[in-house]
C-alpha cells in the first residue's frame, strides 16, 4: 500500500513538470508583447516582492504578468505552464500567502468571478525589474528671428 502511494505522489509531482527555468523562453501574445514594449527588460531578477508593495498585477495573457509596485516601478512574472483564463473578462488571480511576500514557485488560482470556482492554477516565476522607456521629447521648432518692422 505505501508503495503505491509513493507512486502516485512521484507520478503526480511529475506530470506537473519543472518550474521554469529563468533561460527559458515564455510565450508571448501580441498584445503582451504591444503591452511590454514600453518597457525595457532588465534582467534584473527578484525572488520575492513584498505585498505591501504590490499595487496591482495585470495578466497580460495566459503567460505573462505585469506587477505594478510603485507611481512608475513594473516587474514582468512569467509563469509556469500557462495560467489560463487569467487575463479574460469576468475572471479574477487569487492567492493565498504564509508571509508577507508574493514569491517564486508560490501558485496562484485563477477564479470565475461569477461562481467563484477555481479554473485553473500556475506558479509564478521570478520578478523581472522592468524600466519604462522614456517617451521622445518632441523637439520644438528652431524660432526664426523676428524680421524687423519698419515705420
Amino acid at each position: 500500500m505505501i508503495r503505491g502511494t509513493v507512486l502516485a505522489l512521484v507520478v503526480l509531482l511529475g506530470a506537473h513538470g519543472p518550474a521554469l527555468s529563468e533561460s527559458e523562453e515564455v510565450e508571448m501574445s501580441e498584445k503582451a508583447a504591444k503591452r511590454l514594449s514600453e518597457f525595457t527588460r532588465t534582467g534584473e531578477l527578484e525572488t520575492c516582492i513584498n505585498t505591501s508593495r504590490i499595487r496591482s498585477i495585470t495578466p497580460l495573457d495566459s503567460h505573462n504578468f505585469l506587477v505594478r509596485t510603485g507611481v512608475n516601478k513594473f516587474y514582468l512574472n512569467q509563469v509556469s505552464d500557462g495560467c489560463h483564463r487569467a487575463h479574460r473578462p469576468f475572471y479574477r488571480i487569487q492567492y493565498t500567502l504564509s508571509s508577507g511576500h508574493l514569491c517564486r514557485n508560490e501558485i496562484i488560482k485563477v477564479v470565475d468571478n461569477s461562481s467563484g470556482l477555481t479554473g485553473g492554477a500556475c506558479g509564478l516565476g521570478s520578478f523581472e525589474k522592468l524600466e519604462r522607456i522614456a517617451d521622445e521629447p518632441e523637439q520644438e521648432p528652431e524660432e526664426e528671428p523676428a524680421e524687423p518692422t519698419g515705420s
